[in-house]
């Protein structure tokens, strides 16, 4: 028996550049750097953790839909330990929301072939934390999302979620989608034989077409959701100095009381 798992991973602005929009309100992705979103290192970290642990074959297949640069995430699941890649790029995607990602993953998850696709909680750059439901949706599977423990076994998926007040014990029949929250494990860091290993381990290009989807489906065109204005965050002022001459403890707390911190 063997188990097909794709991981959905995306290539996110890093959070400490200096991000701005473009002309078209989108984010400028060619004036910061990108990377591999820390949230999806958790889920190839769990991906690779089954097929470790498992008794049957494992193949794990990590999926990103992206701009070129979008491979560098991909070489960083490689050589994590992830078997093979996919990369669906198109000029066509460009401003595609979460609705529209959502039906570019699962075409692209339906054309690789699955029996179970993990998922980071949530992106760092958008933070919806839909995608992983959406996909489920699509595919006509069961989703268990927000997962702080998962394992595969005798055709089920299971695991534990953790709530403010307790835990749940979930399982699903595969196939399915689960995504897994930061709280499932630290994820590896590639070795040097990884990194290596990662240069020689195919990445496949699928654009639209390979996927039988429409250009107006996707992109600006097909968005559900836009952003309206965006204005540049106003630069920092130099903060209240209070000198404490006898009277600093009230200054500083009318200054709390003007700002209704108190």
């Amino acid at each position: 028996m063997s188990l097909r798992i794709v991981v959905t991973v995306k290539y996110v602005p890093d959070a400490t550049g200096d991000r701005h929009f473009a002309d078209d309100l989108t984010v400028d992705r060619d004036d910061v750097d990108g990377l591999l979103s820390e949230l999806d290192e958790y889920a190839v970290e769990q991906a690779l953790q089954i097929a470790e642990s498992s008794d049957d074959e494992v193949e794990v297949t990590v999926l990103t839909v992206g701009p070129e640069d979008a491979k560098d995430a991909l070489r960083k699941a490689l050589s994590m330990g992830a078997d093979k890649a996919i990369h669906v790029e198109d000029d066509d995607l460009h401003g595609t929301d979460a609705i529209g990602t959502s039906l570019v993953l699962a075409k692209a998850i339906e054309k690789a072939g699955f029996d179970l696709v993990v998922s980071g909680m949530a992106s760092t750059d958008g933070t919806a934390g839909i995608v992983p439901a959406l996909v489920a949706e699509r595919l006509g599977v069961a989703q268990v999302t927000l997962l702080s423990e998962v394992a595969v076994a005798d055709g089920a998926v299971s695991g534990r979620r953790d709530g403010d007040a307790a835990s749940e014990r979930l399982s699903a029949a595969l196939p399915a989608v689960v995504s897994v929250t930061d709280q499932s494990g630290e994820a590896r860091y590639p070795s040097f034989k990884g990194i290596m290993a990662a240069k020689k381990k195919p990445v496949q290009a699928w654009d639209l077409s390979d996927l039988g989807i429409e250009a107006g489906e996707v992109g600006l065109e097909g968005a559900w959701t836009k952003v309206e204005a965006a204005a540049e965050r106003p630069a920092r002022t130099a903060g209240t100095i209070v000198k404490d001459e006898g009277e600093g403890g009230k200054q500083l707390a009318e200054f709390l009381a003007g700002q209704k911190f108190i």
